[in-house]
């Protein structure tokens, strides 16, 4: 039963930044953008106050732009749990991940400012530079052309964007010009001009999607969804056996910016690896990827003799039987994972049950579940899908907050940096969103926030804080990707 349901990142140089990691931190703390350690985030951090969220309503006839959302997260402020800014982008654009100009990658320049946060587009490729400096009044500094970008770099669909220590942006692509299967990364400069692609040399991996940077260790991990014309047209079983989407991690020498080593897995055991993650303290030698069909965390780390390995089997979500639904059996489909900054807990968040996790990851190789709860998803009580009765499994009942009924899923997640707030928004992407959550599509998404036991460990939705994006006065939308002013566990890199 396990998994039948198949059946039927020019960057640092010589490390950029003032020698990058070892000067930077004999410089003053706050001489640049974010904080010298990871530590110093979590214990002299301040409190979120605002955040910055990216909207989508696209879909077909669809008259009004997507839009960078500001939400009010102070609960001491009269309009907390309310956008109190905006900044709309294009039309059908499909506004998705977002990600800093600066971040603490480069603390140790003076001169270089967190400002600009970049908001990639998936189908037009689309890249909106969004000023933030008033931060309730956003306005679009720049857009980078997606049809520039696919003349002069033949990609397109771009995805995770990381800032670098030397000031300039890397992107992640998934597709060629002609949406094909194809990845990159595009390399932009201070200023947000074209610089071309990043990486070196011909070998390079058929899909793309997330990647994380260590230059301590000289290492990136980049990972791959599928190709476009397969995803973007929503979930078809058939994609899996024809081969369209991805089984693979890929580790590259960040220097000499080559792939050196690529561990392929047997298609039942990773499907669709997508969001990765390292730890924060730049001295460890641990990540992890969140596989959304297969449901499974994949552990990658460093072993004795200096060889990268990825363990598939660290943490599994069953699949689940139905009596009613697409398929036999139900996948949780991990489509987010995230670190406290303190890196104790890993989260990860079930589109399709509809759970978050919590687990204790301070013995890195021996993770150890301590929270869990349902907000939406395809197995809820008062759904129309239903489990088989004879699995044993019960159908959780999912709260409401002040009457409102949660549509959709937990999918994108964002932590406090002292880890004692997890932010939740609904939405993963418009096909998909069609496909598993179509009422979603007419009555919008949300955004939640569940209070974390950071000590002991457990989680505890907050009723008193939800952004309906169903009630926009220019009409429904559907909140994405999430990030504060200050940076965030996703962010910044050490």
């Amino acid at each position: 039963m396990r998994r039948s349901f198949f059946v039927g990142s020019s960057v640092l140089g010589a490390f950029g930044c003032y020698n990058y990691w070892f000067q930077r931190r004999t410089l003053a703390a706050g001489c640049g953008p974010g904080y010298t350690s990871p530590l110093e985030a979590f214990h002299r951090g301040p409190q979120e106050k605002l955040m910055f969220v990216t909207a989508t309503r696209t879909e077909e006839n669809c008259k009004n732009a997507d839009f960078v959302a500001v939400v009010d997260v102070d609960p001491n402020s009269s309009s907390y749990s309310k956008i109190v800014g905006r900044v709309d982008t294009g039309i059908g654009e499909e506004l998705h991940h977002s990600g800093w100009n600066a971040c603490s990658s480069c603390h140790g320049d003076p001169m270089k400012k967190r400002r600009f946060l970049l908001c990639p587009c998936l189908s037009s490729g689309n890249i909106y530079v969004i000023d933030t400096e008033d931060p309730k009044n956003l306005k679009i500094h720049k857009t980078v052309s997606g049809e520039e970008i696919a003349r002069r770099t033949n990609l397109s669909f771009p995805h995770t964007s990381h800032c670098l220590g030397d000031g300039n942006i890397l992107i992640s692509m998934m597709g060629d010009k002609n949406k094909d299967a194809s990845s990159g990364f595009l390399l932009l400069n201070s200023n947000f001009d074209i610089i071309g692609r990043w990486e070196n040399g011909k070998d390079f991996p058929p899909f793309g999607y997330d990647f994380w940077y260590q230059p301590y260790h000289n290492i990136m991990v980049s990972t791959g969804w599928g190709t476009p014309q397969a995803f973007s047209n929503g979930f078809n079983p058939q994609d899996v056996a024809d081969g369209n989407y991805g089984h693979s991690v890929h580790f590259w020498d960040w220097k000499t910016k080559t792939m050196k080593k690529t561990i392929k897995f047997e298609p039942s055991k990773v499907t669709m690896p997508l969001e990765i993650r390292f730890a924060h303290d730049p001295k460890s030698v641990h990540g992890w990827c969140g596989a959304a069909l297969t449901s499974n965390i994949i552990h990658m780390y460093r072993d004795a003799n200096d060889e990268w390995q990825a363990n598939p089997d660290y943490i599994q979500v069953d699949p689940i039987p139905m009596s009613k639904w697409h398929l036999p059996n139900m996948p949780g489909l991990i489509t987010d994972i995230l670190v406290s900054m303190d890196d104790k807990y890993l989260y990860f968040s079930n589109w399709l049950h509809g759970d978050l996790r919590q687990y204790n990851i301070e013995d890195p190789f021996n993770p150890r579940l301590t929270g869990q709860i349902f907000l939406g998803g395809s197995i809820r009580s008062d759904g129309e899908w239903k489990v088989d009765p004879k699995s044993g499994i019960e159908q959780p009942e999912i709260p409401t907050i002040n009457g409102t009924k949660l549509q959709g899923a937990p999918q994108m997640l964002q932590l406090s940096l002292d880890g004692k707030r997890l932010y939740v928004t609904t939405s993963l992407y418009t096909p998909f969103d069609k496909q598993f959550y179509p009422k979603m599509m007419g009555e919008g998404g949300q955004m939640l926030v569940i209070d974390i036991d950071h000590e002991n460990g457990g989680m505890k939705l907050n009723t008193d804080f939800m952004v309906d994006f169903g009630k926009e006065i220019d009409g429904p939308a559907r909140p994405h990707e999430m990030r504060y002013p200050g940076g965030d566990c996703s962010s910044d890199i050490f």
